[in-house]
């Protein structure tokens, strides 16, 4: 399986691109800064997500002057061929986005991590190791659909209840609710306990299936026998129910729910050492590639399928040791890896394009 072709309109900075990689080892894009390189990846992991790598907001992906942008891409899964178009179009207020897989709208991001599963590692990837928790989490919630679809629904009704509860305390603007509000909130926090359940269940297996991988392929970039934790870190203690009674002023007044699988993190450590905090910048690099590599791996291990994965300037901010022992972990498959250095000794790319050839 793989992408085929990639064609771009009104996308960024670019007014038209065709773009047909490499379907079973790497291309490389090389090419001077500010020519697209990121761009390409970027609209690459948009048709996998619905979303950008680079930006929370849709409107940054349309060309300025242009009112809609589009991304065409051409997969196949074996023998079976896979068209995934996705079309921006920029409103007076906000930017609507329209996906299709084969003309049909995806039901759920587990449509298209079916159609095209991917791994990303970014110059800000390093962010996993080093900020906030919804880097992690996000991290956990796209990897437990991508090694199992089934999941999806898992995470869909979470997103969906949360969002129903929340909407509800923000209704009350910090009043104590009537007997009717009440019930309706009892009716929520039932199903947001029972879902909450659910999926920390899943994240807690699916961080101790990835977590050996996590630390053999640290050892491997780092050339370091650290004792690697992954661990899942829960914002509360003891029932669900309870800890929900006990922080509903709070949640009244703040108009959303203040704990639950929404708010817990994953705990990364180096011989005990919190890496947010206390591992130098080669350390927290090797962890958040190892990370990566050990999702990917997972998912080719639980689905059989290779994902594509995009690499994106990462070579430039590694020193050639540390280049080398990348190379020899990539996995196989179809790889994508832009660049505006010179290519690492050891790669030995199927492609090498100059996207300033494809420039108008």
């Amino acid at each position: 399986m793989g992408l085929h072709e990639l064609r771009l309109r009104n996308f960024r900075l670019f007014r038209e691109l065709s773009f047909e990689p490499d379907t079973e080892a790497i291309t490389v894009l090389l090419s001077p800064n500010g020519t697209g390189k990121t761009t390409v990846l970027e609209a690459v992991y948009a048709l996998a997500t619905a979303a950008s790598f680079r930006t929370g907001a849709a409107s940054d992906l349309i060309r300025a002057g242009e009112d809609a942008s589009e991304v065409h891409g051409v997969l196949f899964q074996r023998e079976r061929r896979v068209q995934v178009d996705l079309t921006l179009t920029r409103g007076t207020r906000n930017t609507t986005k329209r996906m299709l897989v084969n003309g049909q709208r995806p039901k759920s991001r587990a449509d298209l991590a079916d159609a095209l599963p991917l791994t990303v590692f970014t110059p800000e990837g390093v962010d996993i190791v080093r900020q906030g928790p919804e880097n992690r989490r996000l991290f956990l919630t796209n990897l437990l659909t991508d090694v199992d679809l089934t999941t999806g629904d898992v995470v869909e009704r979470f997103t969906r209840i949360l969002s129903q509860r929340n909407a509800l305390l923000r209704q009350l603007q910090g009043d104590r609710p009537t007997a009717l509000q009440q019930g309706e909130l009892d009716v929520w926090t039932s199903d947001f306990c029972n879902v909450s359940e659910e999926l920390v269940a899943l994240r807690r297996k699916l961080l101790d299936d990835v977590a050996p991988l996590v630390a053999n392929y640290y050892h491997e970039l780092a050339e370091d026998d650290s004792v690697v934790g992954v661990h899942y870190e829960q914002s509360w203690s003891g029932d669900l129910e309870r800890a929900l009674r006990e922080s509903f002023d709070d949640d009244r007044f703040r108009g959303h729910t203040t704990i639950g699988p929404q708010r817990d993190d994953v705990a990364l450590t180096l011989d005990g050492r919190d890496t947010r905090r206390q591992a130098s910048q080669g350390e927290q690099r090797s962890l958040a590639l190892a990370i990566r590599l050990a999702g990917h791996e997972l998912v080719q291990n639980r689905r059989g399928v290779d994902p594509l994965l995009l690499l994106d300037d990462v070579f430039s901010e590694l020193d050639p040791h540390r280049s080398d022992r990348l190379l020899n972990l990539l996995p196989t498959g179809q790889t994508l890896v832009t660049t505006a250095s010179p290519l690492p000794a050891g790669m030995s790319p199927a492609a090498v394009i100059d996207l300033t050839a494809l420039l108008p």
